[in-house]
């Protein structure tokens, strides 16, 4: 039906708004019937003589509310009316509690395949068999059963430490917070890539270490920038996120890993290891804590792999380092991991659920990433197949905090590089993810919206409301 044209002029609502209860208005009227394929969104702008954003907001508030549905390159076509009850309980559960025009996440996206699901949810009816021991205190850092399950895991990216070198931790900050309690004191430094990840950033100032951003290239940290800061702060400890690094999508080459490890050594300088995209890259070079073992403090997440509600992360600790003071902060913050979670954790990784869930996440996020390459091809931005977000470098005219709001105001959150920059002035960049509970007909939205705002200078981007 591309000759629908809908008359806003009597609505006091935003027209965003006002768009999206004409649709409603005009399904319940017969207007509009199940099947009706809605003009494009451009076509619409220009005969309402609206910003092709605002109609694009419409859209997706009608879907939100299932009275359309966006198929991949397609279009947008009317849904039957009763077709959210037989949605299944799953799908219609989270979407409901979902805020699907929230790109601020990095996380992997949800698993929709009926099967897969249905096997998951099967790993959560067999550990509830036994639930009552599930309700004490376990064995801090995780039990045999566990650090075996972690051991497993861990064999993806060629780790094979003794089980007494793994702790099992409820997520990476937890990990985070008990290995720089264990390596410094407050006052002390930490080097850090300048772009890093935010976490790391909070956890440092909760100990009161002094966070040093070291400059970077493509290949990760700048080599003689390290051993230049190595010489001049002495400092305890360096933290990378070495593949599929978050904000920019780099991974270190072997040879920049080789190097980063002799300079490390020559002064003496512990190595964090946060591998929380490794498990999903494929094809990346040996992880750090395999070429230097003895200095490399390695952490493992399934947030960003499995699920972030798992809330479990893996520990590999050197060899030849004490451990107490590691083990006594993570456990004075955090007594132990949820044993109910680490069961589910566990249980998919022995039974093959988790790497269902990994073959999954990795064939979602590849064709999210055609997308965002496909649609913002004539802008500057890095990704990677195996990457759940885009890197975007703005064009000239666009502030990073003007295009925050001004995506904000459509409805989607994205993030500026202030939050990922450690020192000096911030890049005119923001982050944009992909993956969550968001759909990907709502991602393609998000980014299409965004493509025509990096279209038009800011002055010439109309009002959305």
């Amino acid at each position: 039906m591309h000759d629908w044209t809908p008359d806003l002029s009597t609505s006091a609502r935003p027209r965003y708004l006002a768009l999206s209860d004409r649709i409603a208005s005009d399904v319940q009227a017969g207007r509009l019937v199940a099947g009706d394929r809605l003009p494009a969104q451009r076509l619409l702008a220009a005969r309402l003589g609206i910003d092709f954003t605002t109609v694009a907001r419409g859209y997706g508030e009608a879907q939100k509310r299932g009275l359309v549905e966006a198929r991949q390159g397609q279009g947008t076509f009317v849904l039957p009316t009763q077709r959210t009850a037989a949605r299944s309980d799953v799908t219609t559960l989270s979407r409901a509690h979902a805020d699907d025009t929230d790109l601020s996440m990095n996380l992997p996206p949800e698993p929709h395949n009926p099967e897969l699901i249905e096997r998951m949810r099967a790993g959560w009816d067999a550990i509830g068999q036994d639930i009552l021991p599930m309700l004490r205190y376990r064995s801090f850092g995780g039990g045999t059963r566990d650090k075996e399950a972690a051991l497993h895991w861990l064999a993806r990216r060629g780790l094979v430490p003794a089980i007494e070198q793994v702790y099992v931790t409820p997520g990476a900050h937890a990990a985070l917070l008990g290995i720089l309690s264990a390596l410094t004191k407050p006052g002390d430094v930490l080097l850090s890539e300048n772009l890093t990840y935010p976490g790391v950033r909070a956890v440092a100032a909760l100990v009161g270490v002094d966070l040093h951003g070291l400059p970077m290239d493509h290949e990760g940290i700048d080599p003689e920038a390290f051993a230049d800061a190595c010489a001049r702060f002495s400092p305890k400890a360096l933290y990378l996120n070495p593949t599929l690094q978050n904000p920019t999508n780099l991974t270190i080459s072997l040879a920049r890993r080789q190097q980063i490890v002799e300079i490390a050594r020559r002064f003496d300088v512990a190595i964090i290891e946060d591998d929380a995209y490794g498990f999903i890259a494929q094809g990346t070079p040996p992880t750090i804590a395999s070429l230097a073992p003895d200095l490399t403090w390695y952490v493992a997440s399934l947030a960003k792999c499995i699920g972030a509600g798992l809330r479990t992360a893996y520990v590999v600790v050197p060899e030849k380092r004490s451990t107490w003071g590691f083990a006594s902060a993570v456990r004075s913050a955090t007594v132990i991991a949820s044993p109910i979670t680490l069961a589910l954790a566990t249980r998919w990784i022995e039974d093959g659920t988790a790497d269902a869930i990994l073959r999954a996440v990795r064939v979602e996020t590849e064709e999210r990433q055609k997308l965002a390459h496909r649609i913002l091809a004539d802008q500057r931005l890095e990704g990677d197949p195996d990457s759940f977000n885009i890197w975007l470098s703005l064009p000239a005219g666009w502030t990073r905090s003007a295009f925050v709001g001004h995506m904000r105001s459509t409805g989607v959150g994205i993030v500026p590089s202030d939050a990922f920059t450690v020192s000096g002035t911030p890049p005119e960049a923001v982050r944009i993810c992909l993956g969550g509970p968001a759909p990907r007909s709502t991602v393609e939205r998000a980014l299409e919206c965004a493509a025509h705002a990096l279209e038009a200078m800011p002055a010439t981007v109309t009002s959305f409301l």
